[in-house]
């Protein structure tokens, strides 16, 4: 039988810490895989330029290393975060008459405990000694400005809305800095439906870690990504595959291949119509508008600049630092092939 003694303490409505502030990077990380943070929310619902579903599974399951590197545009961007997030939370208090503190480490859900999340600033309402929302911090590119004046963005909408359900508050601030000289601040009002759809879809996700059943693999970017560099190669080993699921694929993948070249066969007889009709002319108009253009202004065409003037080609040619992969192969084969890309190569006629 549970005391009341024994029943966990809330920070916030439906919050309780199941780690401090000021956790080394290994603990933190370690924490993370105990639930789903608000960071991965999108990535989990297939909505994120650099995660997949399976990467966040395989993270989840321990199947990937702890601290693995991040992707470049990631990193670079979680510093400038990190960095501006005291200023951006001084000035949202001097704009907003709010007052703000930090967070308290990571959060979960008091009882669903893999619902997590790491809040960047509590809000405190005026005259109020405890918080009443919390507040999300982002900086971002001067090109989605257009993007955050009509509101908050879905993936940062969504992780809004994740932190709403982990802590219980009925509203939340997002402030965002978009190319480091324009604050937008947006209030945002828990939608009920929302929160409810998410805990659903996320907790059939987690379940999923916990049975060990993986998503299914996807078509994104990400996932492509991950796989390229998810398998240490065995070299020339051999697996047999069940007819039945690599048969529809590889029909699949030749319908795929044949539609993907009558298209470019298509476009290409397109474009050239165009080039046609706009002959020696960049601009082509119609209807007193700019229909199209086909201006002289593409890369240069080395190889005919080379030929029709050798003399000047000599003069701007320069040697640049490459890396001699043929020699990196004859003299250290086994780092060359542990270092090659993997590709896939389906036969136009399969053998099978």
């Amino acid at each position: 039988m549970t005391t009341t003694a024994e029943q966990p303490t809330t920070v916030t409505p439906m919050g309780v810490v199941v780690a401090p502030a000021g956790l080394d990077r290994e603990q933190w990380l370690t924490v993370r895989r105990t639930g789903i943070g608000g960071s991965e929310v999108a990535a989990v619902l297939g909505m994120s330029k650099y995660a997949s579903p399976l990467e966040v599974y395989l993270d989840k399951a321990g199947e990937l290393p702890l601290d693995r590197p991040q992707h470049p545009d990631l990193e670079e961007a979680a510093f400038w975060g990190l960095a501006h997030e005291p200023v951006i939370a001084r000035v949202f208090a001097e704009r907003s008459g709010l007052r703000v503190v930090e967070g308290l480490g990571t959060l979960a859900h008091v009882e669903r405990r893999w619902m997590l999340a790491n809040v960047d600033r509590f809000v405190l309402d005026e005259g109020e000694s405890t918080p009443s929302s919390l507040l999300e911090i982002k900086t971002r590119s001067a090109y989605q400005l257009d993007e955050w004046l009509l509101g908050v963005p879905d993936g940062p909408a969504l992780q809004t809305h994740w932190y709403l359900a982990v802590t219980g508050y009925r509203h939340a601030h997002v402030a965002a800095l978009l190319g480091g000289n324009r604050l937008l601040i947006h209030r945002v009002e828990r939608d009920e439906g929302l929160v409810e759809h998410l805990v659903a879809l996320l907790g059939e996700f987690w379940q999923g870690v916990l049975d060990r059943r993986p998503p299914a693999v996807d078509g994104s970017e990400a996932t492509e990504e991950l796989l390229g560099h998810l398998y240490d190669v065995n070299v020339d080993a051999v697996t047999v595959a069940d007819p039945a699921e690599v048969l529809p694929l590889l029909t699949r993948h030749h319908e795929l291949k044949a539609r993907e070249q009558r298209t470019a066969d298509e476009l290409r007889e397109v474009d050239n119509q165009l080039k046609a009709i706009a002959g020696e002319a960049e601009i082509v108009k119609t209807q007193g508008a700019v229909a199209f253009t086909w201006k002289q202004n593409g890369p240069l065409s080395t190889k005919r600049f080379a030929a029709a003037r050798p003399d000047l080609a000599q003069q701007y040619t320069h040697r640049v630092d490459a890396l001699d992969t043929k020699r990196l192969a004859a003299e250290h084969p086994d780092e060359f092939r542990a270092h090659r890309a993997r590709r896939l190569v389906v036969p136009k006629e399969s053998a099978a």
